[in-house]
C-alpha cells in the first residue's frame, strides 16, 4: 500500500490520551496503519498538502438503517412520533428487495464518508423479498468503509400484538440460525478488521423475550457484539411497563443486555438507576440527537451518562427519521441539545469531537480506531477551514462543529483514500443516486 504523507496541517486533533492537538504538524500513513505524527515528518511516497486544515480521527457512526435512505421525506410520516411513524413506512419498507437494500447503502455510505465517517454501524432488522444482509456488506466492501452490520430482526407481526406487518417478520429459529450464518461467513474479529458483524433484535417491542435471552446468548457463544433500541421515548417506556412490568434498563438486564459488548440506541428516557447501571456494566449508548429531535422523542441524558461514566457515541438514525446522514452535524446537534438542557456551559465543541470519534470507536469495541497515533488505523478527516464557512473563526478546532465546513476535503479509511477534494472516488456516485431516483420512484407507484 506504501506511504501516503500529510502534510503542514492547521490542527491535527489526535484524540490520543492527552488529547493533544498539534499545529503545523504532519501525519504519516504507513500500510493502513498510522506510522507518524509530528513536525518535519518526510515520505517518499504521496504527500498531501493539508494547509488550511484540521485533521481528526474519521469519525464513527454508531447507528443508521441504510435502507431508510429510499424514504426520506414520505409523506405520512413526517409529522409523526415513533409509533404512528413506523406503521405508516412498514409498508413502503415490505417493498423493498436486495437491489433496493444494497444501492441505499451505497448511498448513505457516502452520504457519511463525505461528512467524515470511516466507520459506521448499520442495523438492518427485515429482509423483504429476499434480501439479505450481505447486500450491505458488499456495498460497504465496494465503497470502502469500515463497517459493522448488525443482523436485526423482528419477529412480533400485527396479528400477534406487534407493529410491523406480518410480512415483515419473520420465525425465531430462522432468525437465529441466519445470525449464525452471517457471524460465520463475514465476522472478522482481527485488528484493522473491514467488518465485524453484530446481533441485533429490533426492539423489546418487535421481539420476544426468548428471542432477546437467545441472542444474547449466540452473541457471546459467537464472541460478537449486540446492539438494539432502547428507552427512545414515552410510548417506549410505557409499553415496557404495561408489558414487562419493567422500565427498559431492568429488561435489557434481565436478559443479558448489559455489558461492554452490548449498545442500545437512543436512551432517551434512560432514568438516573438505569444510567448507574450502564455505566457500572460498561454498555454503550448510541445518542441519536438528530433523529430525537424530527420523531419529539426528547433530549437523551448524555451530561448525566457521561458524568457517570458511561460510554456514549454518536449515531445518523435511519434517513427516515433524520433526514439526513451527517455525523458532523449529529456532534453539534448534541452540543445544542445538551445547552437547551443543562446550560450553555453543559458541552463543548470538543467533547463533541470526541464522542463523534473516539466514543464511537470505544462503544463499538475498536481499540485500534478512533485515535491518531503510531499503531493505530490510518482512518482520517481532513477538513479544510480555510472557506466560508469557518471564515473569521479564532479556533479552527471548535469551529470544526460550530461552523462547518459540513463535509471533508479528503477521508482516508486504512490507509486508502475514499474521498478526495470534496468527491467520492471509490465508486460512481452519480451513477448510483440516478439509481437510487429510480428505486425510490418506484417505491411511491
Amino acid at each position: 500500500m506504501g506511504e501516503i504523507l500529510i502534510r503542514g496541517a492547521e490542527v491535527i486533533v489526535t484524540m490520543d490520551g492527552t488529547r493533544r492537538e498539534l499545529k503545523g504538524a504532519d501525519l504519516l500513513l504507513r500500510d493502513g496503519q498510522i506510522a507518524a505524527v509530528g513536525p518535519g515528518l518526510e515520505s517518499p511516497g504521496e504527500v498531501v498538502e493539508a494547509k488550511g486544515c484540521v485533521v481528526t480521527p474519521g469519525l464513527v457512526n454508531t447507528h443508521h438503517h441504510l435502507y431508510q435512505t429510499l424514504t426520506r421525506a414520505v409523506p405520512g410520516g413526517q409529522d409523526a412520533l415513533l409509533f404512528g411513524w413506523l406503521q405508516t413506512l412498514y409498508p413502503i419498507w415490505a417493498k423493498m428487495g436486495p437491489e433496493e437494500i444494497r444501492v441505499s447503502a451505497q448511498v448513505g455510505l457516502a452520504e457519511l464518508a463525505l461528512t467524515g465517517c470511516t466507520t459506521s454501524s448499520d442495523h438492518l432488522y427485515m429482509y423483504p423479498n429476499g434480501a439479505r444482509l450481505e447486500d450491505t456488506i458488499h456495498a460497504a466492501a465496494e465503497l470502502g468503509l469500515r463497517f459493522h452490520p448488525t443482523r436485526g430482526a423482528m419477529s412480533i407481526g400485527e396479528s400477534d400484538g406487534g407493529l410491523p406487518p406480518d410480512s415483515l417478520v419473520e420465525r425465531e429459529d430462522a432468525i437465529l440460525n441466519d445470525c449464525i450464518r452471517v457471524v460465520d461467513a463475514f465476522h472478522d474479529a482481527s485488528e484493522g478488521s473491514m467488518c465485524r458483524v453484530g446481533i441485533a433484535p429490533c426492539s423489546p417491542f418487535s421481539v420476544s423475550r426468548e428471542l432477546m435471552r437467545d441472542a444474547a446468548l449466540l452473541a457471546r457463544d459467537k464472541g460478537v457484539m449486540l446492539h438494539t433500541h432502547l428507552a427512545e421515548n414515552d410510548e417506549d417506556i410505557s409499553y415496557s411497563l404495561e408489558q414487562f412490568g419493567c422500565r427498559p434498563g431492568q429488561y435489557a438486564e434481565d436478559l443479558g443486555w448489559t455489558g461492554d459488548d452490548v449498545w442500545h440506541a437512543h436512551c432517551v428516557k434512560l432514568d438516573a438507576g438505569e444510567i448507574d447501571l450502564f455505566a457500572r456494566t460498561k454498555t454503550g449508548v448510541a445518542h441519536c440527537p438528530c433523529s430525537n429531535c424530527r420523531l419529539g422523542s426528547g433530549i437523551a441524558p448524555v451530561r448525566q451518562m457521561r458524568d457517570a461514566g458511561v460510554k456514549v457515541a454518536l449515531g445518523v438514525d435511519g434517513s427516515a427519521s433524520n433526514d439526513a446522514g451527517s455525523l458532523i452535524g449529529e456532534a453539534r446537534m448534541a452540543v445544542l441539545l445538551q445547552r437547551v438542557q443543562n446550560g450553555a456551559d453543559a458541552m463543548a465543541a470538543r467533547e463533541a469531537l470526541e464522542i463523534a470519534t473516539l466514543g464511537g470507536a470505544q462503544v463499538l469495541g475498536r481499540p485500534d480506531c478512533g485515535v491518531l497515533a503510531p499503531g493505530k488505523r490510518a482512518d482520517v478527516a481532513i477538513w479544510d477551514v480555510s472557506g466560508l464557512e469557518a471564515a473569521g473563526a479564532w479556533d479552527p478546532v471548535a469551529a470544526l462543529v460550530l461552523c462547518g465546513p459540513p463535509k471533508v476535503k479528503h477521508l482516508f479509511v486504512e490507509g486508502r483514500q475514499v474521498v478526495r477534494d470534496g468527491q467520492v472516488v471509490t465508486i460512481d456516485l452519480p451513477r448510483v443516486i440516478e439509481t437510487q431516483n429510480r428505486l425510490a420512484a418506484r417505491l411511491m407507484g
